[in-house]
């Protein structure tokens, strides 16, 4: 089948990547020059484990193409996937200008029958926008318009793509539904189902999936919280939550909160189409609540411990990404962190394996980005892991204590095991787990600070 691609983002890339690697022929159209030239010569602008390999293998084999010539591209489409930004405004509202701006352009193009998807998570409605813009100018008979959201995992995408729980498309035309069942119909060999619903349907389909689970990170979070509270261990919680098969294992996690592009975005999105539709969705505004909060809850851990003022105290901190396997600081933590430590006198020395570049088009040279996870502890007061890299769960502690200026671990992921940590001598504090103090006295002498402590405890 002939498909093109309209956006090489995050979703747009990996879309046109997995349908290029079942035998289409994909052409990717973005209107950045110095993207597209990259991804020619085989360069992602994204990180994503197996990605690389796909993209090299399909240009290799001419089954996927790059321009920025959004005629040309679209010429032999039957299908033309809409993978654009639609980022949030003020209020909250998903911005539908990208997407409405290219149905403008298309409908002045298309000179043959053409099923446009919108793959970009938009609210409820687009599809219907979408539909009046072409209709503008174009016949009824030349296009279709379907609602075909992702439900693509960062750091798993590829699999996610190639081998789906589900395939969500909402259409009313028989014609594209037909279309669209047999672009799809590699991917569940294995039996997972295409659900085929209205235009409406699968456009909430995707927010209410993505705001039910950032719920039940949120709850997590509340329960962990009560648990430190309470002198309960939300890891035994969790395990005792998750083998009811009504509740399941899946993101019972707690931390300190969640980010990225889509859930953020996504809760916003429903809590305002929920306003549109002058319905109070208490939840969903309460969801948002508590995660605001807990973005805070490391750095008002940091400052309990130090006390208020963190002049002339540096931290390292493990993890930038908002998850691991991924590059994307969009609405992470570790932003919170970092401004809030600098705001409150302290120095960071930041580690990340793929987030780091991305982090410095904020930043800039205020903060410092370590070589290693040990390069950043260098000269460090204590560390905050912020992101749960692989690299990070097995560390040499000995070289952690002789580095730091004080043996003090902040875990927000909760990497480490109560039984580990207490074995060592570092003062340790997590997420819903009792606070682990070594009986050793030290003294710390700051800037603004004078205080002794018995580790972890403040005399």
């Amino acid at each position: 089948m002939q498909i093109t691609i309209i956006g090489t983002g995050y979703v747009g890339l990996v879309t046109g990547t997995c349908f290029a690697e079942t035998g289409n022929n994909v052409v990717c159209i973005d209107i950045d020059e110095r993207k597209i030239n990259n991804l020619k010569a085989g360069k992602s602008p994204i990180y994503e484990p197996g990605l690389d390999v796909l993209l090299e293998r399909n240009i290799k084999e001419k089954r996927i193409q790059f321009t920025t010539d959004l005629a040309n591209g679209i010429k032999d489409a039957r299908v033309i996937f809409l993978a654009l930004p639609t980022p949030p405004g003020k209020d909250g509202s998903a911005d539908l200008q990208y997407v409405l701006d290219v149905a403008e352009s298309l409908s002045k193009i298309i000179t043959k029958y053409t099923v446009i998807v919108n793959k970009s998570t938009v609210p409820v409605g687009t599809a219907e926008k979408v539909h009046a813009v072409l209709a503008a100018r174009l016949d009824k008979a030349l296009f279709d318009v379907v609602s075909n959201p992702e439900f693509l995992r960062e750091g798993v995408a590829v699999d996610d793509f190639l081998k789906p729980d589900r395939v969500v498309i909402g259409t009313s035309s028989e014609k594209a539904k037909k279309v669209m069942d047999e672009l799809y119909q590699p991917f569940v060999r294995q039996g997972n189902p295409i659900h085929f619903m209205d235009e409406r349907s699968s456009e909430m389909t995707k927010y209410a999936a993505n705001s039910y689970l950032a719920m039940r990170i949120s709850f997590m979070n509340e329960m962990a919280n009560l648990c430190e509270k309470a002198g309960a261990n939300v890891d035994w919680v969790r395990i005792g939550m998750g083998g009811d098969s009504r509740i399941g294992k899946r993101f019972l996690f707690p931390g300190i909160g969640y980010g990225g592009s889509c859930f953020p975005k996504d809760v916003k999105a429903l809590a305002h189409t929920a306003l549109d539709m002058e319905y109070d969705f208490k939840l969903v505004n309460v969801v948002m609540e508590v995660n605001d909060l807990q973005k805070k809850i490391m750095g008002n851990k940091v400052r309990n411990y130090f006390g208020s003022n963190l002049s002339g105290l540096t931290f390292a901190i493990w993890g930038l990404s908002f998850k691991p396997e991924t590059d994307d600081i969009r609405d992470a933590p570790s932003l919170d962190l970092i401004k809030e430590i600098t705001e409150a006198g302290g120095q960071v020395r930041v580690f990340d394996p793929e987030g780091m570049e991305n982090v410095k088009q904020i930043w800039g040279d205020k903060i410092y980005y370590a070589e290693d996870q040990y390069d950043a502890l260098k000269g460090a007061t204590a560390l905050i892991i912020v992101t749960e890299w692989s690299e990070f769960r097995n560390p040499d502690f000995d070289r952690i204590a002789e580095a730091l200026v004080h043996p003090a671990i902040f875990d927000g992921r909760n990497v480490y095991s109560l039984e580990k940590m207490q074995d060592l001598s570092f003062y340790y504090e997590s997420i819903g787990r009792r606070v682990i103090h070594p009986q050793v006295r030290n003294t710390l002498s700051m800037p603004g600070n004078t205080i002794i402590r018995e580790r972890g405890t403040l005399d």
